[in-house]
Parts: structure tokens; C-alpha cells; sequence
């Protein structure tokens, strides 16, 4: 199991480009299972969490070329259907929670799907409602076989319905508008998450053919084709990554730049930053954040103390709250953290007391973060990666902490980020993978 170990203190300084969407990755790739003609996706990721979903669809017979690391070409004309029933899907896919989204394009397509048991970070209940739902309003069974641990979807024929999601679930929307496009009959979704990611999506299937409207808002209509075709298509800057490193210029008091950050698709996560203090300037589609001495937390207009939460987008992506949390202990002010979508992923907060932070734990949910504005620096320790985005928000506490830190279990990080420790070597940091 690999480490890093990071001396921490050093300022960083230099230009970093963002890597493409993993959230839209996972989606973009299992589309490509809607046609038998080539599909061109570029500015993929090279995760591990995505690299395990191409390795999938190699398994299930999809023809996979890489001219680079960031492009593949996909031509799924030889899909093998009943592999998703074998225990080697089951084994591969169940260690990835996207290996979920190749469901609605299976059923779609090949009028049947198998969802293994759901793997990924361990962050709380993930559950897999919405989707199954949807699939049953669009016309198909499910049954769960308990000893292997999988869901058996089939439906002869999918007919267009309207829908109202119980949750605007960004997986389980995209999974019901794949497998709605080649359904017979309008599909009408209300209550539809419309991120970015799910944006995204919606265009590459028109590009196919597919006939998709009220993109962006929280009703979508899918208006039934019998056949897509192929397409080339472009990933968004991962917006998860692009905060990670205003975090990290902050804690760091380093300039630096976020070259080609999709800025028009960050929707309030700039805004978010600044309430903790933090400036940044918005050139182009950069965003260069100057080296600061300190940064001070806003309050509310009537003086009680900020409250920073996550909610469906256009709201706070919870992808973020770690990275706030950890930008928030050395911030000047004192700020409550309130993870609402899931109960453990708050759970890190014990590593970053051991560095010294001031951090009251209230309940799974919430913690308020007493800024030490410096005062105070983070000192290092060794520790361990409960997920992925704990896992990044822990190597930036580790990147301003006095002294050396070893992070293990950093598969977690890999899953995530791309090249990270090279990356951060290049401005700087003093980190090596052990």
C-alpha cells in the first residue's frame, strides 16, 4: 500500500491546469455503450476510478484505442451482455461505484442490465433507489439476488413516462435519461439534477441523435429515438479539483494560477471560497489566486457566524466541504460545516485535531471549524485517507504544516487526482509517493 510523505511549510508558485471531470467521466463513458458506431471522448482523466470503468467495458467487448492518455475512441458493435452476469463484473464493477451507470445504456440497448453491490468511498449510504425506480416507470423488472449480491434489471420493450425523482440524485438522472433515449414514447423527468455532469451528458447523447430538452433546468424531456449514433465529445475541468487548489493557494499563501478552469460551469464555488477570505481573480477562463497572509471568514449580514452547506446543484457541490473544512482551520474566524447529504464524511476530522486544528465535531453531520489564523500552524503527523476527497483535503493540511507528514492508503487520492504528486512537485511541494 503506498504513502506520501510531504514536508510541509514550503510556498508554492506556478501555473496548474485542472484535469477533466471525473463525475462526468463516469458518465460519458458508460454512453458510449448506446451505440454500435465510434464514440470519440477527450480530457479523460487518468484515474483509477476510470480507468477501471474502461478496463470494464473492454471486458464486456467494447474496442477500446487510446492515441493518449486523456482520449479514447469506443466502439461498442460486439457487446457482450451476459458478462454483467458473471461473477468477474460483479467482482470488478462492485469495487466501483460508477461501474452503476453502464445499467441504464445496457437496458436501453440490450433490454437487459446487472448491477453489482455498490463499491466506491465509504462515506455513508449510497443508495441505489432512485435508479431502480425510474427503470421500473420506464417498463422494467428488477430482481435482487441476495447470496451474489446484484440487481437483475430486463424489459422487453422501455416506454417513455413521466417521472418526479424522490431525490435529484446526479447518477440516478443520468442513468434514467441514457436508458430514456432509445425508450418508445416521450420520458418526462421533474426534479431532475441538472450539474454540470448531467448538462454534459444530455449534449453528447443529442450529438448522438438523442432528442433531450430543458437541459440545465430541473425538468428534462426525452423524446424516444430507435437508434444513436456516433460522436466526438469533450470533457469540462474538473470542477472538484479546480476548488481543491484554491484551498491549497490559500493554506499555502502561494500564487497561483488554474489555467483553463471552466469557469463559466463553477457555478458558486468561487463565491464560496471568498466568504472564507480568500481572493481570487477570475481572467478569462483562468483564476489566479494571489499569496495571501491571511484570509479572514465572513460573517452573515446580522453578525452570526457563516454557515457553509451543500445542496443540489446550482448549490455547494458536497464534493468541496472537506476542502472548506481544512481551508477553514487556519482561516481568521470560525465557520460551521454542514455535510447534509452524507454521514461519514466528516469522519477525517480526527487527523486534523492530531495536527492541532480546532475543530468541535457536533454529529455526523456538522462541525465548526475555530479558525487559528496562523497563530497556530498545522503540524505533522501520520495518517491515513479515509475517501477521496478526505484524502485531498488531508495532503493540503499536510502541504502547510510545519514539519513531515505521511499520508497512507493513498490509493483513495489515486482513485481521484491525476499525476497529484507530480503536479505539485512542478510548483514546489515537497512530496514523494512512498
Amino acid at each position: 500500500m503506498a504513502s506520501f510523505e510531504v514536508k510541509g511549510g514550503n510556498k508554492l508558485n506556478g501555473t496548474i491546469v485542472p484535469q477533466g471531470a471525473k463525475n462526468e467521466a463516469l458518465q460519458i463513458i458508460s454512453a458510449v455503450l448506446l451505440t454500435a458506431e465510434e464514440v470519440t471522448v477527450s480530457n479523460i482523466p487518468d484515474i483509477l476510478d476510470v480507468n477501471l470503468l474502461i478496463e470494464l467495458l473492454e471486458d464486456m467487448g467494447v474496442k477500446v484505442s487510446r492515441p493518449s492518455r486523456d482520449t479514447c475512441i469506443f466502439k461498442a458493435d460486439a457487446v457482450d451482455a451476459d458478462y454483467l452476469a458473471s461473477e468477474a463484473f460483479r467482482n470488478k464493477g462492485g469495487k466501483l461505484r460508477g461501474s452503476v451507470m453502464v445499467a441504464g445504456p445496457m437496458l436501453a440497448r440490450f433490454k437487459k442490465a446487472f448491477i453489482p453491490k455498490p463499491g466506491g468511498d465509504k462515506i455513508g449510504r449510497r443508495r441505489l433507489d432512485t435508479h431502480i425506480i425510474g427503470f421500473e416507470k420506464l417498463g422494467a423488472q428488477f430482481d435482487y439476488h441476495d447470496e451474489e449480491g446484484f440487481f437483475q434489471l430486463s424489459s422487453p420493450r422501455l416506454k417513455g413516462t413521466f417521472m418526479l425523482l424522490d431525490e435529484p440524485s446526479v447518477t440516478g438522472t443520468a442513468n434514467i435519461v441514457m436508458a430514456a433515449t432509445l425508450a418508445e414514447g416521450t420520458t418526462t423527468i421533474y426534479n431532475a439534477a441538472c450539474e454540470p455532469y448531467v448538462q454534459q451528458l444530455c449534449k453528447m447523447l443529442n450529438s448522438m441523435g438523442a432528442r433531450i430538452s430543458g437541459i440545465g433546468s430541473n425538468l428534462l424531456t426525452i423524446e424516444g429515438v430507435t437508434a444513436l449514433g456516433g460522436t466526438s465529445h469533450r470533457m469540462l475541468p474538473d470542477m472538484i479539483e479546480v476548488g481543491s487548489f484554491i484551498g491549497m493557494a490559500a493554506m499555502t499563501q502561494s500564487e497561483i494560477t488554474i489555467k483553463g478552469a471552466g469557469v463559466e460551469h463553477l457555478g458558486v464555488i468561487p463565491d464560496k471560497f471568498r466568504q472564507l477570505g480568500i481572493q481570487l481573480e477570475i481572467r478569462g477562463d483562468d483564476i489566479y489566486i494571489p499569496a495571501q497572509e491571511k484570509y479572514e471568514i465572513t460573517t452573515f449580514l446580522d453578525g452570526s457566524v457563516l454557515t457553509v452547506y451543500d445542496h443540489p446543484w446550482p448549490g455547494f457541490t458536497p464534493d468541496l466541504l472537506s476542502i472548506m473544512l481544512v481551508v477553514a482551520t487556519q482561516a481568521v474566524g470560525s465557520v460551521l460545516i454542514h455535510q447534509k447529504m452524507f454521514e461519514s464524511r466528516l469522519f477525517f476530522v480526527d487527523k486534523l485535531l492530531d495536527m492541532g486544528a480546532q475543530i468541535i465535531l457536533c454529529d455526523p453531520h456538522r462541525a465548526t471549524v475555530i479558525g487559528l489564523g496562523r497563530k497556530h500552524k498545522l503540524r505533522g503527523i501520520t495518517m491515513s485517507s479515509p475517501d477521496i476527497r478526505a484524502g485531498q483535503a488531508l495532503l493540503i493540511a499536510a502541504l502547510s504544516a510545519e514539519g513531515t507528514s505521511i499520508i497512507q492508503n493513498i490509493e483513495q487520492i489515486d482513485r481521484g487526482y491525476q499525476y497529484i504528486d507530480e503536479r505539485l512537485r512542478q510548483l514546489g511541494a515537497e512530496i514523494r509517493r512512498l
